[in-house]
């Protein structure tokens, strides 16, 4: 064999051989021994085809992949000007292949993943544009990604909610980078649909500043409507509870009635020998049309209590709620030897929640803390705080217990659903509480109160609206 190398192949850094147009090796370069020796099982396995190729065609063929043990090389076959013999030069692109293999795999995963996804994954704008979409948003909006990008996502939303929702998406983003919202989306057909939607904030590397959003949309309208018909039916055994304390209430205004129409019956048939017969028959009739428009009120109140519809978010003075929920457990707090102490801080926010859902959740908490009361005090009195106060990004509520209190380790557990205590309960009332609160954008959490018993904390989001 012809070991003699020209100076050029002789100090190539790479390893080169010298190959016979039947591609026998005809000398090595150094690096090509230090490396293999003289074994060529380095080569290609088609090693014969490239170099007739290449001397048939006068000219290099480059980038032929060959695997050598956990070594990836990549091969190139120069010719030489007489087309009797080639030059095979190699270079380690073990990393390089490793990566861009890598890169590919990820990129198929990627794609198998957004064209078959059920959720709708979307990347927008710092202005709220579409830049890009799943396949997904066909079947969940009736919209192509085509005809979604560039448009504004303001659009799809519900009028009522659309600056509420954008403001309270927008601020969260900025601090946290991270938001997730329940709203109505709206569908090609015309209709509203419940939507879930996870959004991260994508920023610049040095400046932090925000690029780009990436969202995660689910329609979770069956979900809502599951949850509003479990919530009515919540309701109207809620009612079937208090319905001692409803009759009472509601007996009150009618005794009233009765007893100043009475009266008023006796004043009628004295009318000519009582002289102030009159007046007093007037008073009777302002006091009866007094007490049974107050009679009508706790019917309206509990019909409206009652209602059986979709959700309306709206801005609530928490005051207003908080009254009508008290009204409701007022009389079994009496019952019970319980005394409600508000304490309503000063220029509290308007909060963004469905009125009748939040009334609920505060008969809930409410509730709750009365059998806990009961519970440690039997029928000795005892007394239950409600506090409210204006927070940073809107309106903390909390329900303060004497009761017996939750240990530590279990304060999660008890917003688990068909977890109680109690040998008549389903374990449902403060899971379905904090399913709706979320479902504003807020939170429901506990924790040990400082002189014992159970704090229940109630996170709302101010109205921006």
């Amino acid at each position: 064999m012809n070991t003699t190398l020209s100076p050029l192949l002789a100090n190539d850094p790479q390893p080169s051989l010298l190959l016979a147009p039947d591609a026998r090796p005809l000398a090595f370069n150094s690096a090509f021994q230090t490396l293999f020796g003289e074994n060529t099982q380095a080569l290609p396995t088609n090693t014969a085809a490239l170099v007739k190729a290449c001397l048939r065609q006068r000219r290099a063929i480059v980038e032929v992949e060959a695997e050598v043990g956990e070594r990836i090389l990549l091969w190139t076959f120069i010719p030489d000007d007489n087309g009797q013999q080639v030059v095979a030069r190699c270079r380690d692109a073990s990393d390089e292949r490793r990566e861009a293999r890598e890169a590919s795999r990820a990129r198929r995963l990627y794609r198998l993943i957004t064209e078959n996804t059920t959720d709708l994954i979307s990347r927008h704008s710092p202005d709220g544009r579409f830049l890009d979409a799943t396949p997904a948003a066909f079947r969940l909006l009736g919209l192509w990604p085509e005809q979604l990008r560039g448009s504004a996502v303001h659009t799809l939303l519900h009028p009522s909610e659309r600056r509420q929702v954008l403001l309270q998406a927008g601020a969260a983003l900025e601090v946290e980078g991270y938001h997730t919202l329940t709203c109505r989306v709206r569908h090609a057909d015309g209709r509203y649909r419940w939507f879930e939607i996870a959004c991260r904030a994508i920023r610049e590397t040095y400046t932090g500043t925000v690029v780009e959003i990436v969202a995660v949309s689910r329609d979770i309208t069956l979900r809502i409507e599951a949850q509003e018909t479990l919530a009515h039916s919540a309701r109207v055994a809620t009612l079937g509870e208090l319905a001692s304390g409803i009759a009472h209430e509601i007996n009150q205004p009618l005794a009233a009635v009765l007893n100043y129409s009475n009266a008023s019956l006796r004043y009628l048939h004295n009318l000519d020998h009582d002289p102030q017969a009159r007046e007093r028959i007037a008073q009777g009739l302002q006091r009866i049309n007094a007490q049974a428009n107050h009679a009508a009120q706790v019917i309206r109140r509990l019909r409206a209590f009652l209602r059986k519809g979709p959700r309306h978010l709206q801005a609530l003075d928490i005051a207003d709620v908080v009254g009508e929920a008290l009204r409701l457990c007022a009389w079994e707090a009496g019952q019970a030897q319980v005394r409600i102490e508000q304490r309503l801080g000063p220029q509290l926010p308007k909060v963004y929640a469905d009125r009748v859902l939040l009334e609920q959740v505060l008969l809930n908490l409410l509730r709750n803390a009365i059998d806990a009361n009961r519970e440690q005090h039997g029928t000795q009195a005892s007394r239950i705080l409600l506090i409210a106060k204006a927070m940073d990004d809107g309106l903390l509520v909390e329900v303060c217990d004497q009761g017996p209190g939750v240990a530590v380790e279990r304060l999660d557990e008890i917003f688990t659903p068909f977890t109680t205590t109690k040998a008549d309960g389903l374990g449902l009332g403060l899971s379905m509480s904090r399913s709706i609160v979320e479902g504003f954008g807020g939170s429901l959490q506990a924790r040990p109160g400082e002189a014992g018993g159970l704090v229940l904390c109630c996170r709302l989001p101010a109205n921006n609206g």
